[in-house]
């Protein structure tokens, strides 16, 4: 009875240093999460500081940062809708003497690709972009065409949009801008000479 009783105490003793393990380490683990929320949290933080000060909100928000209303939702669309009358207003406008058609640089761009860019385009950028392409042209025979169909079909597309605005450019300024490239290098330099 006394090995029984002294066996008993012992796989008791065991199953208690076992508990005592298994409790420290699910101590650390939630430990361990929680350190990983708090900084998880602290991240979301910090993410939505920079987009406000990058973003700043058209309607102020109340010191208790309640959600936004459906208001400003509102004032959203009326502010696209005012935008897209601006763009309505630019295409639909009288050409005068000397501006591009936008509809020939857009169909040219569509169907030509970046060759169309040279219509209205800045030549640093249609030229080489009309390079690229008939060298993409000349890769392409090599290819069967299935595989050349979901490229083109958003490639053209990309393009005729280029060759819109860059007519659209165009006719604003009078003379060929830049649809890509750094426009902040332009600014630099005018304001250091």
């Amino acid at each position: 009875m006394e090995r029984l009783a002294a066996l008993e105490a012992e796989v008791k003793a065991e199953s208690a240093v076992k508990q005592a393990r298994k409790e420290a380490a699910l101590a650390k683990v939630r430990e361990q999460r929680a350190e990983q929320q708090k900084a998880s949290d602290s991240l979301r933080t910090r993410q939505a500081e920079i987009v406000t000060k990058k973003k700043p909100s058209r309607v102020a928000e109340d010191e208790d940062d309640a959600p936004r209303s459906r208001g400003d939702d509102i004032g959203n669309a009326l502010e696209l809708a005012r935008r897209a009358q601006g763009v309505k207003a630019e295409l639909t406008k009288a050409p005068k003497q000397g501006d591009k058609s936008w509809v020939k640089s857009a169909l040219a761009s569509t169907v030509l690709g970046p060759i169309g860019w040279l219509y209205a385009g800045s030549l640093r950028e249609a030229v080489p972009g009309a390079a690229a392409w008939l060298a993409f042209a000349i890769l392409a025979t090599k290819l069967p065409w299935i595989l050349l169909f979901p490229v083109l079909f958003v490639a053209l597309p990309l393009s005729g949009i280029a060759g819109l605005l860059y007519a659209v450019n165009y006719n604003r300024k009078g003379s060929r801008q830049r649809l890509f490239g750094d426009k902040g290098a332009k600014k630099q330099l005018a304001s250091k000479t």
